[in-house]
C-alpha cells in the first residue's frame, strides 16, 4: 500500500511559478514510477509528466514541455512538479499517482487526493 498526499497548489498569475510536492508513505516508494496528472472541469484526466522509479527516465506532455519539470527524491519519498510560465489553460486539479511507467491512468494503482492549481489574473 502506498498513500500519497499532494501539496503546493494555489492561485497564481499567468507567467508565475508553483512547485507541487507529493509525499508518499511506505517503504516501497522507490519501486514505483510516479506520474502527475491533471483534470480540468468537463475534461478527461490527462498525463502531465512521469518519472521512472530510479528517476533516470522522464516524460513530459507536449503541452508542458519546457515549462514543467518532474523530479523525485527517493530518500524523502517525495515527487515534485516544478511549474514555470504558467498559463490559464494549466488550471486544473493536479494528482500524483504511483504505478508503472506509463501515460495511461490505468497503469497507476495509487492516487493522491489532488491539489487545485488556478492560473488567473
Amino acid at each position: 500500500q502506498v498513500q500519497l498526499v499532494e501539496s503546493g497548489g494555489g492561485l497564481v498569475q499567468p507567467g508565475g511559478s508553483l512547485r507541487l510536492s507529493c509525499a508518499a508513505s511506505g517503504r516501497t516508494f522507490s519501486r514505483y514510477a510516479m506520474g502527475w496528472f491533471r483534470q480540468a472541469p468537463g475534461k478527461e484526466r490527462e498525463c502531465v509528466a512521469v518519472v521512472s522509479s530510479s528517476g533516470y527516465m522522464t516524460y513530459h506532455a507536449d503541452s508542458v514541455k519546457g515549462r514543467f519539470t518532474i523530479s523525485r527524491d527517493n530518500a524523502k519519498n517525495t515527487v515534485y512538479l516544478q511549474m514555470n510560465s504558467l498559463k490559464p489553460e494549466d488550471t486544473a486539479v493536479y494528482y500524483c499517482a504511483a504505478g508503472d511507467y506509463s501515460t495511461s491512468t490505468g497503469s497507476y494503482a495509487y492516487w493522491g487526493q489532488g491539489t487545485q492549481v488556478t492560473v488567473s489574473s
